[in-house]
């Protein structure tokens, strides 16, 4: 009889990571520059709001710029921004927000959920060297293409590797996931199109 039990149990396991629910029982282990994974945000965003600013004296600024598509597209989560250990803030759909920092070597990371009850979690590691009265603009982006095709789970989002991707028929979805800086003038485009985010931690 338990035999029987183990055997269903792995063919329901095998159901569901074809489905791709099966990583979210995973355990989600964050680069050590990410705060705690279990802190969510309540986020609210502003449209049309003055650059950022130059930086304070012998200080720099990280703008944080998180472009993901709006509420349209189910299963995408808010991206969640680490800035050397600790949570710098969260943005939703496509808007920023803006970080200090002293003028030395800092640790980013960005985290973004997708798909059926957030299967898939990207979490990118980077390191960066600020240097006083400078602005540093990194972005981290979802990209969704829709599909037409059997069902199936390709990818594997191993450290290093491509975000795991689902696509499927009948309107499926392939999601993909960067985390990179911009340049000045592509920083500033940004700052100027999306929306100010301001996030505080869910209690």
């Amino acid at each position: 009889m338990r035999l029987k039990y183990a055997a269903v149990y792995l063919v329901l396991l095998a159901l569901l990571a074809f489905a791709g629910v099966a990583p979210a029982f995973a355990k989600t282990v964050l680069p050590d520059a990410c705060g705690d994974n279990k802190i969510e945000f309540e986020i609210k965003t502003m449209k049309d709001q003055p650059p950022p600013t130059a930086p304070e004296a012998g200080k720099a600024l990280i703008v944080f710029v998180g472009t993901v598509p709006g509420g349209a597209v189910a299963g995408l989560s808010p991206v969640r921004f680490g800035l050397d250990g600790a949570w710098a803030g969260a943005t939703k759909n496509k808007s920023y927000f803006v970080a200090s920092v002293a003028p030395a070597e800092h640790h980013l990371c960005a985290v973004a959920h997708a798909g059926a009850f957030k299967a898939f979690k990207w979490a990118v590691p980077l390191d960066m060297t600020a240097e006083a009265d400078k602005v540093y603009y990194y972005e981290a982006s979802v990209t969704v293409t829709m599909v037409a095709s059997n069902p199936m789970i390709v990818g594997g989002g191993a450290p290093g590797q491509p975000p795991p991707t689902v696509v499927g028929g009948g309107g499926g979805r392939s999601y993909s996931f960067s985390f990179v800086p911009l340049s000045d003038a592509e920083g500033k485009y940004r700052v100027k199109a999306w929306e100010l985010s301001t996030s505080t931690p869910k209690h």
